[in-house]
């Protein structure tokens, strides 16, 4: 990873290293959805478990079976290509009944179940993802790394984007820069590049969080968010007991999302992100600009379920759940460093 996406890690690991992705069964990921489709309904529910193809190519393959237009197949969330993946998609079909799928020959795309809804799976519309990780050739402090890993499933991790939102050695940063200077890309690109430059201010402002010891604390200013919610409330004081519901992970410290809108961070917290802020001029004001509105991210994300296992002195397995928009990624940066 290029250096300067290299952020400060939140536990002072990590103390072991390894191979990870060395084939698509060595990172199984399984969407989780709020709901279970109704049973009825114009749209048809798709279970997928796809192996090496990422979910925009299954959606054509999709919409080239059965005719579905590809405005008119949804699914909550793009996954990755180099793992085994197993996600919902539907599929408009109004007064239509279901396709034949014994037809259906793709032989890294399998159909797990069915099932009729009355919507369409929007994006961003699940609760979180299960993982199953085995890490290879592991070199490390046994010892060491299972403290960290006991720290984590209590006390959670930084919620840093995963370097996967920002390309290759960072180039979708470079891409956001040739943006904001007048570059035209296409939508989607353009979508792509500025998630990109916010991400990068954000999990910047984490790091110096973390290097300041108070990623997980109460800042005088702060903005806190309630633990699995969005609602979001200022602190002007730091009283006891709301310190306590922070390290009972009840409540999170949130880093600015950066846009246009009311700055609503004050006093400490404010001149931290100001300071991060002020070392990338160019990314700020270009967001400001392409007229993005100010948000807000928890710095912290509990990892539910957390297990692990040194299966022998070079493989390391592990097994959590996460919450939507939170990445696998940055608990692997806390326990290990991963090499080519």
């Amino acid at each position: 990873m290029t250096d300067f996406l290299d952020w400060s890690n939140a536990y002072g690991g990590p103390y072991g290293s390894g191979l990870i992705r060395q084939t698509p069964e060595d990172f199984v990921v399984e969407e989780v959805l709020p709901f279970s489709p109704s049973g009825d309904g114009e749209h048809l529910f798709l279970f997928i478990e796809k192996r090496g193809e990422n979910t925009e190519y299954v959606a054509r393959q999709l919409s080239k079976f059965t005719g579905v237009l590809a405005r008119d197949i949804g699914y909550a969330g793009l996954k990755d290509r180099h793992a085994v993946t197993r996600q919902w998609f539907s599929l408009w079909l109004p007064g239509k009944s279901n396709p034949d799928w014994q037809y259906w020959d793709q032989a890294n795309i399998t159909l797990i179940d069915t099932a009729r809804h009355h919507k369409k799976l929007r994006r961003g519309v699940l609760i979180g993802n299960k993982f199953n990780l085995i890490v290879r050739q592991w070199e490390g402090d046994v010892e060491k790394t299972e403290t960290l890993l006991k720290a984590i499933a209590k006390t959670g991790i930084a919620n840093y984007y995963g370097e996967q939102r920002f390309g290759h050695d960072g180039k979708n940063i470079e891409k956001a820069r040739l943006l904001f200077q007048g570059k035209s890309f296409n939508r989607n690109q353009r979508s792509l590049y500025l998630s990109a430059a916010r991400s990068f201010l954000f999990n910047g402002i984490l790091a110096r969080r973390i290097e300041l010891n108070n990623w997980n604390q109460i800042v005088l200013g702060d903005v806190l968010q309630f633990d699995g919610s969005n609602s979001f409330f200022q602190t002007d004081t730091i009283e006891r007991d709301m310190a306590v519901r922070v390290a009972g992970l009840e409540v999170h410290p949130t880093g600015c999302l950066w846009g246009r809108g009311e700055v609503l961070v004050q006093a400490e917290s404010l001149r931290i992100e100001q300071a991060v802020l002020r070392q990338h001029v160019e990314l700020k004001e270009g967001l400001e600009a392409m007229g993005l509105q100010l948000g807000r991210r928890a710095f912290r994300v509990r990892v539910e379920g957390l297990s692990w296992d040194f299966v022998d002195a070079k493989t390391l397995t592990l097994s959590f759940f996460l919450p939507a928009g939170s990445y696998a990624t940055a608990l692997l940066k806390e326990i290990i460093v991963v090499r080519n």
